[in-house]
């Protein structure tokens, strides 16, 4: 038999306010799953056109999955959410890309036919659950040479692209970092940055109950001068620091994917449509270039060029690899197009749940421009991998 693909559109998305991983963090005391159940409740408060059980799947992605974090997460989340217990979840693995994995699983379950509406997001408690926590690599990768030995530590496989592309020099990195945290503040004073925040209630035993309200992680009084001070921990005399890359983190993200003629049966509103995705791999020591072929895999699957793209939603997980993104494609480092509302070193990057927080944010975006037809998520992956995935606009108007 033939069948053909459904459009399938991203409704909605948001997010717990991350956190500083780690004993003062706000998040410290507080499980992991329930930041995912707090994102999935929220995510059925603000559309309450959806029927839970027309839920079809809930896709949960966390990178170091244990204890809190364990326990195929997406379907104990959703049980714990309220939702049906007809509705089956499951957990999802890669790495930084986990959220953004389980957008492209789900997304594509629905183009197929097997899902009508899903939930997929992403959470990671690095204060918990430190990255590798409780792995067992095997010794081959190392004793017959199949990965360079910083390939397991990304802050290495930075230094290692400053190395490849000596050009992109400390000082741009710090430059960029700078603009990130600007381009942050600028947004949650124009309430750009907050609607998609969801309220967390914190636990504390010294200092009781709290709630969670705003990003943990930025830093309002960056300088270029302050940056340039910072220690290199990763090679002396190196070029990463705390300040031009994403910390470690803590949060949640989630959000609705339907079938565009669902959305509208249900009467949700589409805020972004897939135009397609790519995934790659590429040298694990380097692992910061991956979204260069990854994008340039997904412009070639949809028939689109970079030109193109008109918003770009990166994930900042060390400044450098930004850069050598922007230059692949001769994009200026403050191109007005790239992280508008600032990006993961300003906000912060708990791995698996990222790519739902860029998604969210490009969307929000679309809004607010109907000037922009198409636009990209994309971000580098643990391993060495990249991943992309291309939108396009409901509310563009066309070319004027």
């Amino acid at each position: 038999m033939s069948r053909s693909l459904r459009e399938v559109v991203f409704v909605d998305g948001v997010r717990t306010p991350f956190g500083k991983a780690g004993p003062k963090g706000v998040y410290a005391e507080t499980r992991a799953d329930d930041l995912v159940v707090r994102v999935i409740r929220e995510l059925l408060r603000r559309n309450p056109a959806l029927p839970a059980d027309r839920v079809d799947e809930v896709a949960i992605a966390a990178t170091t999955q244990v204890g809190d974090q364990g326990l195929t997460i997406g379907r104990t989340a959703a049980l714990l959410a309220g939702l049906p217990k007809t509705v089956p979840g499951y957990a999802i693995d890669r790495m930084c890309a986990g959220a953004m994995t389980a957008v492209t699983t789900t997304a594509s379950g629905i183009a197929f036919g097997a899902y009508d509406v899903a939930i997929a997001g992403g959470v990671e408690h690095m204060g918990r659950h430190p990255m590798g926590e409780g792995a067992d690599p095997n010794p081959r990768f190392f004793s017959e040479q199949l990965v360079d030995g910083s390939a397991l530590v990304m802050g290495a496989t930075a230094e290692n692209l400053h190395d490849r592309f000596p050009h992109l020099t400390r000082e741009r990195a710090d430059a960029f970092a700078l603009a990130s945290q600007q381009r942050y503040a600028k947004a949650v004073a124009n309430g750009q940055i907050g609607p998609e925040l969801v309220t967390v209630a914190t636990r504390s035993a010294e200092h009781g109950w709290g709630l969670a309200t705003a990003d943990e992680p930025p830093r309002p009084g960056t300088t270029l001068d302050g940056l340039a001070t910072l220690k290199t921990p990763f090679r002396p005399h190196g070029h990463v620091t705390a300040g031009n890359a994403a910390g470690l983190n803590d949060g949640a993200t989630g959000c609705i994917l339907a079938a565009e003629e669902v959305a509208q049966e249900l009467g949700l509103t589409a805020g972004m449509r897939l135009v397609g995705y790519g995934f790659v791999g590429v040298e694990p020591e380097v692992m910061g270039v991956g979204p260069v072929p990854s994008t340039e895999r997904a412009l070639a699957r949809t028939g689109l060029t970079i030109d193109d793209i008109g918003l770009f939603e990166l994930n900042e997980a060390f400044a450098v690899q930004v850069l050598a993104f922007l230059d692949h494609f001769g994009i200026a480092d403050d191109d007005e197009r790239v992280n508008p509302w600032g990006g993961a070193i300003a906000v912060g990057h708990p791995l698996a749940s990222s790519g739902v927080r860029l998604m969210t944010q490009l969307s929000r975006q679309f809004a607010e421009r109907p000037d922009v037809r198409y636009g990209l998520t994309a971000m580098c992956v643990g391993l060495g991998m990249g991943a992309t995935v291309i939108w396009e606009n409901p509310a563009w108007e066309g070319t004027k």
